[in-house]
């Protein structure tokens, strides 16, 4: 097994009409076993910019934490914040400096830039940057996500079209992936508004199926933001909206 595979990950960035998401799995393991269901894999740097780190999880949270401060000097000599392909500049450069010993992590970068134009990027561990225009994945569940993005991808597709088709992927491929699953993280950003939504995915599954529904097909995603059932007392799902 690869050290990218020890943890187990799955992210996906696409983009929109003016507007991305970004999404992640929540799973974190060591090999089969699951350690936690609630692991964060994508950090905001500004209302405008994300990014997530899929890999070996401890060199994710040292590569975040540079990557912050570095953010943090550059706003305090600039005075404004980083565009988002000065940012993947900065990241590329980064990995690249410990070529020799590098991070063992695939970055995804998301962001906004001038007039609300959506960028997206992936990159390898020694900053090899990937640059698209519909969508970019990284982790242990990649081939699946792959497959299911091109299938469902459309352009200029509205925020709320974006959330399910990006939610939709992210289900049917962590479903075809042992090292990642239990649920995600996923935040649709357009132009002064952030929407991040957070849900249990292997609860909702067990629920809607239990009910006859199948969430890869007709049913969709877009009931995780609503669906609500008293017999699942850990079911959790909330809806944070930010206006600069």
């Amino acid at each position: 097994m690869s050290i990218f595979e020890y943890n187990g990950s799955a992210l996906v960035a696409m983009v929109g009409k003016n507007c991305f998401a970004i999404a992640s799995d929540r799973r974190l393991g060591v090999q089969l076993q699951t350690i936690a269901t609630d692991f964060q894999r994508i950090s905001k740097i500004h209302d405008r910019l994300f990014f997530g780190l899929s890999g070996l999880a401890t060199d994710a949270q040292t590569l975040y934490q540079r990557l912050v401060f570095r953010h943090k000097l550059y706003r305090l000599r600039e005075e404004r914040d980083m565009k988002p392909e000065t940012f993947a500049n900065l990241v590329s450069a980064i990995l690249y400096e410990k070529r020799f010993g590098p991070y063992f992590c695939q970055p995804v970068i998301a962001g906004l830039g001038d007039e609300d134009k959506p960028f997206i990027c992936t990159m390898d561990s020694i900053g090899a940057k990937e640059l698209a225009k519909d969508f970019v994945v990284a982790g242990t569940a990649a081939e699946s996500l792959y497959g299911a993005c091109e299938s469902m991808f459309k352009e200029d597709m509205e925020p709320e079209e974006l959330f399910e088709t990006v939610s939709q992927a992210l289900l049917s491929s962590v479903d075809r992936d042992c090292l990642s699953g239990w649920g995600g993280h996923v935040y649709v950003v357009r132009g002064n508004w952030c929407h991040c939504n957070v849900f249990d995915l292997y609860i909702l599954q067990h629920a809607y199926r239990s009910k006859g529904k199948n969430l890869e097909g007709k049913d969709g995603l877009s009931a995780a933001m609503c669906f609500q059932d008293s017999s699942l007392p850990n079911y959790k799902t909330f809806s944070l909206f930010a206006i600069r």
